[in-house]
């Protein structure tokens, strides 16, 4: 607080009033109008200052006291209010002006020091920086100190105002710290309760309920919680069908969706003059990322004092049981996260890329991963020959000992060459004469095969047994009439057996496809499909590509069936 004077100083000595700017702030987060704050905070610090001083100049911000000091007076929260006083600029404008010889003020008047910053550390450093300048920091709910020269070169007694200066600092710094710190046990409360905050999501609509507070209940407010909507309810259900069964990206559901806008009407923003009146891809999104859907209450997801910046999910606060009715399960919403993950930047329709500098078709586009970071390998081109590359950002994931170590800058793989192994596997493990083979190498054999063989093996020895068996007559004639017709038998049993056997022979040598080989064939070529229907088949078999780049190995994964190959 040391008031450095000179000759070419304006004091109360030489008859010619002090000049002073004031600096006010307030925030619209405490619930306070700064068209009425701020007029208050100017009048409460004229009132304080000796009449020899005259306020000059007005510099104000509508802003938190606790962000940042270099992010602090940048904002335009004032600009739509109504407030009566001149701005000369906010706090940035005023210690850029302090720094200046031409400045028009020698002192600077606050209300009250917490008016400066809402951390002591920013608070002290603001008033280091005006002191530098020579540029006193007065507040209005402190006494005012002697203004005029010291005499005789004597010091100003400043021990009692510094130290009273700050501790009101540090009660004010205290204060706000400990209203968050309640506030947030209370919104934690609040969540494990199940009761909802803001606009319900869609899907739900709100069931009011009188507030349990009496005195707030008599002011007519009420708390909600959320009952499924009957319309939109199933919408959500759908799309996470669609997502999770499907594969689809946001923007191929938005498609679907608005196909039946009356079966599926599109959300309405909380600024209804920006309704697009259909889906997008951004709405999708956001109801896929919503965990309110599992039916438990989840608060946090953003960070408001951040401009809605996504919190980590480490982050959210969850009731810890359901708190209203379901529309998807936990498990499909944490599929749907995984998946999310694994698509994350990646295309589910055929074409090009909807970005103008895309220029070329990726056939194998959102299949391939990367072995080492578990990531979706992108494509790129290099002399006009397609690859697919891994070249995540390094930095992110320093924490990550399980691949980050391992992990090659950059890992390519030429198109042609996976495209190559892709047709390959296709056309010899999926439609080729190999597919019973694999997946059935010891019942090859049809089971209508293997039991007409068993029998015949069983009528045989019962003939041999009746040959070995039989007791003569005694009659020549019927002795060798008998004898021929078990010959006869056995004859016709063992021709039998020799043509079931050949059947049997036949069908495990062709994989137990006799007779459709050539359709086989036919339908292996898939090199002859244009990228639509290749990627409609590789949709269909859930086609999985993982490469690993230090051994320059792919890993083919289908699904068969329930099954992945």
């Amino acid at each position: 607080m040391n008031f450095p004077w000179n000759d070419t100083d304006v004091t109360a000595s030489s008859g010619i009033p002090l000049a002073v700017a004031w600096l006010g702030r307030t925030s619209t987060d405490d619930r306070q109008d700064p068209a009425l704050s701020l007029p208050r905070q100017l009048t409460a610090a004229r009132n304080a200052l000796p009449g020899e001083c005259l306020i000059v100049a007005h510099f104000y911000d509508v802003e938190s006291g606790r962000m940042d000091l270099d992010a602090r007076g940048r904002g335009q929260a004032h600009e739509p209010l109504d407030i009566p006083i001149a701005r000369d600029g906010g706090i940035q404008d005023l210690l850029a002006e302090a720094e200046r010889p031409d400045r028009r003020f020698a002192a600077v008047i606050c209300e009250s020091v917490e008016r400066v910053a809402r951390r002591t550390y920013f608070g002290t450093k603001i008033e280091y920086e005006l002191e530098q300048a020579g540029v006193m920091l007065l507040a209005a709910d402190e006494p005012m100190p002697q203004l005029a020269p010291p005499r005789g070169g004597r010091a100003r007694k400043l021990a009692t105002p510094v130290l009273t200066r700050r501790v009101k600092q540090a009660v004010a710094e205290w204060y706000v710290l400990q209203m968050l710190e309640l506030s947030w046990d209370a919104f934690c409360e609040h969540t494990e309760q199940g009761w909802n905050v803001g606009k319900p999501c869609y899907g739900y609509r709100a069931k009011k309920v009188p507030h349990p507070v009496a005195a707030k209940q008599a002011e007519g407010r009420t708390k909600s919680r959320l009952v499924p909507h009957p319309v939109e309810g199933p919408t959500v259900t759908h799309i996470f069908m669609l997502r999770t069964v499907h594969g689809l990206g946001y923007d191929a559901i938005a498609d679907r969706l608005n196909l039946e806008l009356e079966r599926h009407p599109p959300p309405t923003p909380p600024d209804p003059r920006r309704a697009l009146g259909r889906w997008s891809g951004s709405a999708v999104r956001e109801i896929l990322k919503n965990p309110k859907y599992t039916g438990y209450m989840v608060w946090n997801r953003r960070a408001t004092k951040q401009g809605g910046k996504n919190n980590p999910p480490s982050e959210w606060i969850w009731s810890p049981q359901p708190t209203h009715e379901p529309l998807v399960t936990k498990e499909v919403f944490q599929a749907v996260t995984s998946t999310s993950r694994s698509r994350q930047g990646s295309r589910s329709t055929a074409g090009t890329s909807s970005h103008p500098q895309a220029a070329r078709v990726y056939v194998l586009r959102s299949y391939i991963f990367c072995e080492f970071c578990d990531r979706r390998m992108c494509g790129k081109s290099r002399k006009g020959i397609p690859y697919y590359a891994c070249e995540p950002d390094m930095r992110p994931h320093k924490d990550r000992g399980d691949w980050h170590s391992r992990h090659p800058r950059s890992l390519w793989i030429r198109e042609d060459d996976l495209l190559d192994l892709v047709h390959k596997f296709f056309a010899e493990q999926v439609f080729g004469v190999q597919r019973v083979r694999k997946f059935a190498p010891d019942n090859v054999v049809p089971e209508r095969l293997r039991k007409e063989l068993l029998d015949l093996e069983r009528r045989l020895e019962n003939v041999l047994d009746q040959v070995e068996g039989h007791i003569p007559t005694g009659d020549e004639e019927i002795d060798r009439d008998f004898r021929a017709q078990l010959q006869a038998r056995f004859a016709d049993l063992a021709r039998t057996r020799r043509t079931k056997a050949e059947e049997a022979e036949a069908w495990a040598e062709n994989g137990g496809l006799v007779g459709d080989l050539e359709l086989l064939n036919e339908s292996s070529n898939l090199a002859a499909l244009d990228e639509e229907l290749q990627r409609k088949l590789f949709d269909a078999f859930n086609l999985e590509l993982r490469y690993r780049g230090d051994t320059d190995e792919v890993l083919i994964r289908v699904m068969l069936g329930n099954s992945p190959e």
